[in-house]
């Protein structure tokens, strides 16, 4: 039992919301000296694990380099590029980046995209352009709702693209929970089923992006009417 105080220090740790990284590095020590480990030992064991997984650390050598884009005009940019396009509205921006991004995903490309990469810097400024350029100035909680939609967009894409490829992560971890409750199935056929939940995921968020366009409109022209109903009184 004692090695399990591990779980307890990372629940107290939490409950009181310390640093994460402190309470996960005392939990790990605590449990290694309760399991009859060294000091040293432990230490090793910390040092191993890094170095194993080092390469996990890789895709933070990014963020720098989208930080230095973003301050140099990447947002701007962005909106800029789009408001030369008449015909794109918020909504056929967002549904044009979950097809993309689905259409990757299923071929594998799961790192063509995400939050921090393209979401934050570029989906997100180019369907708030899209929407000045066509509705003109818009709420702040509209400006918010875009870009929550462009975070859904990223997360429906991926989400429901990976599974259709057969080498993924996902595919592997239902075949083998599967296989454990004693349902075999190839990961091709897995594969092969997750097609149809893909473009039923991509009709139903694709119409919810379409939609985003009358509810931009309803936003902008709410706000119009109280700024009139102040002006008046």
């Amino acid at each position: 039992m004692l090695p399990l105080i591990g779980i307890l220090i990372v629940i107290v740790g939490f409950a009181l919301r310390l640093n994460a990284l402190l309470v996960v590095t005392l939990a790990g020590l605590a449990t290694g000296l309760a399991s009859g480990q060294s000091l040293p030992d432990v230490i090793a064991a910390f040092g191993k694990a890094f170095v194993e997984s080092r390469y996990i650390a890789i895709v933070w050598l990014a963020l720098p380099v989208i930080g230095l884009a973003e301050r140099s005009g990447l947002k701007e940019r962005s909106r800029e590029v789009i408001s030369h396009i008449r015909a794109a509205t918020a909504g056929r921006v967002l549904l044009v980046y979950l097809a993309l991004r689905q259409a990757t995903s299923a071929l594998g490309l799961v790192s063509l995209g995400g939050h921090a990469q393209m979401v934050r810097p570029l989906v997100a400024p180019m369907a708030e352009g899209a929407a000045e350029n066509t509705h003109g100035a818009v709420p702040e909680h509209t400006r918010e709702r875009i870009k929550a939609m462009a975070a859904g967009a990223d997360n429906v894409g991926m989400f429901f693209g990976e599974d259709v490829f057969v080498a993924i992560g996902s595919i592997l971890l239902i075949r083998g929970f599967l296989e454990q409750n004693g349902i075999t199935v190839e990961p091709l056929q897995l594969a092969r089923w997750a097609i149809p939940t893909a473009i039923v995921a991509f009709v139903i968020h694709g119409a919810r992006l379409l939609l985003l366009d009358r509810r931009i409109a309803a936003d902008v022209s709410a706000a119009a009417d109280e700024r009139d109903t102040g002006a008046r009184t």
